[in-house]
């Protein structure tokens, strides 16, 4: 049953959030007002908006709009992988991008462990004012079952990342996690079905998720923030990403299909209607 953001449950997520008793997961819609600072264009974030800016404009065949994960496995076959690598990191690599509204909400609240399902970089660039701990999700990389990169950032202004292990993370720092990849410090993403099939594959087998991550999630709430469930890898991902939770919230942009609806009841997860950016902003408005 849908609910809508009232005072009080928006105070309840905010509380859950900045304690570390709701983890926050965001979706492709968080992107939303999310402009080029000088042609205005929209940041290319859902899927359909990747294909198409992937390929100079213009729509694919059918098939291969259906979602991006295919287009990109069609382009990589085509073109090699590092075509689709050369293109997120030109997309989403220069800094030319307004804030999200979402992002500048969820740095005022800081909470412990943010997962990201976006390939940008604003909510780093949010993070890289503090000490933080940044997750990337890597992808067909031979050598180890491992499908991730840790690196730690010391929160100075012109300081970059350090890549480390689980040993050298300070378990007090707030996380960021990118399960899709980011191109910094480095290009890696899950963008094509081989890296999804490989990705999702080893996040199953636990080999995607370092361990502090999986003993910290274990009994929390979630709160997806910018989905609309409508696509497949989308659900397959968040199904293992939200392993062990304990239910919580989705705020939809629109009515999810009987897939979402079924992925929700799933996952104990209650649709809800409104604008979280904006709730956050009131109270420092009315001030």
């Amino acid at each position: 049953m849908t609910t809508t953001l009232t005072d009080a449950l928006f105070e309840t997520l905010a509380e859950g959030l900045r304690s570390g008793t709701i983890i926050p997961c965001l979706g492709p819609q968080a992107l939303s007002d999310v402009r080029h600072r000088e042609t205005g264009a929209k940041i290319p974030a859902t899927s359909d908006e990747l294909i198409l800016a992937m390929n100079n404009g213009q729509p694919m065949a059918p098939r291969l709009m259906y979602e991006f994960p295919r287009a990109a496995m069609h382009i990589e076959l085509k073109s090699g992988r590092n075509k689709v690598t050369r293109f997120l990191s030109d997309t989403y690599g220069p800094d030319v991008w307004s804030p999200a509204a979402l992002h500048d909400a969820l740095s005022e609240l800081c909470p412990p462990l943010v997962i990201d399902l976006n390939r940008d970089t604003g909510l780093q660039k949010h993070y890289a004012r503090r000490p933080h701990t940044l997750v990337v999700g890597v992808a067909r990389i031979a050598g180890t079952a491992f499908r991730y990169r840790l690196y730690r950032h010391g929160g100075e202004p012109d300081a970059g990342y350090e890549e480390t292990s689980e040993d050298g993370i300070d378990p007090a720092l707030p996380v960021l996690f990118k399960p899709l990849g980011t191109p910094w410090p480095e290009a890696n993403y899950i963008a094509s079905d081989a890296d999804f099939v490989d990705y999702i594959t080893e996040l199953m087998g636990g080999f995607a998720i370092p361990g502090f991550l999986k003993r910290f999630r274990e009994g929390k709430r979630y709160l997806l923030l910018g989905f609309n469930l409508k696509r497949d890898t989308e659900r397959m991902i968040l199904n293992d990403l939200l392993y062990a939770g304990a239910g919580g919230w989705a705020l939809l942009p629109e009515t999810a299909n009987r897939k979402g609806e079924r992925f929700l009841e799933r996952h104990g997860l209650t649709p809800v209607t409104g604008d979280f950016a904006a709730q956050i902003k009131a109270p420092a408005s009315a001030a």
